[in-house]
């Protein structure tokens, strides 16, 4: 029996994903001039400048690809394991990682914590995991929470995210204490406003200015009611009844949510009471306004995290209609659509056929492509006549991928020419 074309198809693809890890230096040569591209991040989800959120997008695109059952490229995983610093922190992005780390001034908790849960869901990389935890726990602050850089005051949204790192090691953050005795969840149910506030803020989480004044903001309130849950983004789907949101009592003035329960269950209440009062979403704080379909996404998937189910459908509804172009908004960018596979897979919807888009193909396709594998049902004979074709593959696949680099370094000297 002959080897059938699939086979074939199968061994050059696998023959040409090799080829092109053998001749990636090519590659970079192509950006000579200095600009930062994808091209010099072989592994990277997305083709934007990576300099600003490829650690951030990189980590998102794993949990989404864990949550639907996708197994990332190794070489997707190595690339964001290999963007850590030698202290186990992480900065946005390293062009160089030979480079050392500036631990006073390039190294966030928002992106460590964010790739230890990455890192954490798709395993292989325990070391790693393992001294992104030591890297939080080293620059916790005294009150129990994380600034946005070591050395920064708390903040509601980098507490919250190094609360979901520690989660989804399996580890319980209320026993992350700092060395004043204070953990996590203290720190983050001091920027919850309570019964003080107008009746369409209470529950609301607030972020503090430079004079530590708090002014709620639904970002920050979205992570808390995330992070109040011992969640991080990566949440199963809801199972059983409704859990009605709850606001918060006000018999008292004085009253505000005294531990992590009550203070997820407050912000869930003040979520979903302000995405009913705007149609469905929750509106960007940007001075331009309009509805805001991360930070909707975001809301979707705290609610859901949280039980609240038909809560959670609403601005899910929201996220489907294709009068509101989200599909649109998200084509192309990981980040994005890794925000609404975890917010559709977590409220119980289908992230491979929401409003007859696949997110997860789209996802899937911003990324390196992963390797093949051989099928279950090839004979022994067609594996024979396969290896005995291998080596053909692999000089066309060698120089296919060599006349690519040829492309690439012409390509990018013309354009460096017309700048």
């Amino acid at each position: 029996m002959a080897p059938s074309f699939a086979v074939h198809a199968r061994r050059g693809a696998a023959a040409l994903a090799t080829a092109a890890v053998l001749s990636a230096a090519v590659a970079p040569a192509a950006f000579a001039d200095g600009s930062p591209s994808p091209a010099t991040a072989p592994g990277l989800y997305g083709k934007k400048d990576p300099q600003f959120d490829s650690v951030f997008r990189q980590s998102l695109a794993l949990l989404a690809q864990k949550a639907t059952d996708v197994a990332p490229p190794k070489q997707a995983t190595d690339w964001l394991a290999g963007q850590q610093c030698a202290d186990g922190g992480f900065a946005a992005y390293r062009a160089d990682t030979a480079k050392a780390c500036d631990p006073k001034a390039g190294e966030f908790t928002d992106q460590t914590a964010l790739a230890v849960q990455g890192l954490a869901a798709t395993g292989g990389h325990g070391d790693a995991v393992k001294k992104g935890l030591g890297w939080l726990k080293a620059h916790q602050n005294e009150d129990g929470g994380w600034g946005m850089a070591p050395g920064s005051p708390s903040d509601p949204n980098s507490t919250s995210t190094a609360i979901g790192a520690y989660a989804a090691t399996g580890q319980d953050p209320a026993k992350v204490t700092a060395k004043g005795g204070k953990n996590p969840y203290d720190a983050l149910i001091g920027f919850q406003l309570g019964c003080d506030q107008k009746e369409d803020e209470r529950g609301v989480f607030a972020y503090p200015d430079q004079k530590g004044k708090l002014t709620p903001n639904d970002l920050a309130t979205t992570a808390a009611a995330l992070a109040a849950l011992g969640k991080g983004y990566l949440v199963a789907p809801a199972k059983g009844g409704d859990m009605p949101v709850k606001p918060l009592e006000c018999d008292d003035e004085s009253a505000k949510p005294k531990d992590a329960p009550s203070a997820g269950a407050a912000a869930a209440a003040y979520l979903a009471a302000k995405i009913e009062a705007n149609g469905g979403a929750l509106k960007s704080a940007m001075p331009q306004g309009g509805a805001d379909p991360a930070l909707t996404a975001d809301a979707t998937l705290a609610l859901a995290a949280g039980g609240h189910r038909d809560a959670a459908a609403k601005p899910l509804k929201w996220l489907g209609d294709g009068a509101n172009k989200t599909a649109d908004w998200a084509k192309g960018d990981p980040g994005r659509l890794s925000k609404l596979v975890l917010a559709v897979h977590a409220a119980g919807a289908n992230p491979r056929d929401f409003a007859g888009v696949d997110l997860v193909q789209q996802l899937t396709a911003t990324g390196p492509k992963a390797e093949a594998s051989p099928s279950s049902t090839e004979t022994k004979d067609e594996k024979k006549k396969d290896d005995d074709t291998i080596g053909i593959w692999w000089i066309v696949g060698i120089f296919f991928v060599a006349s690519v680099g040829v492309g690439f370094l012409i390509s990018g000297r013309n354009k460096k020419q017309q700048l």
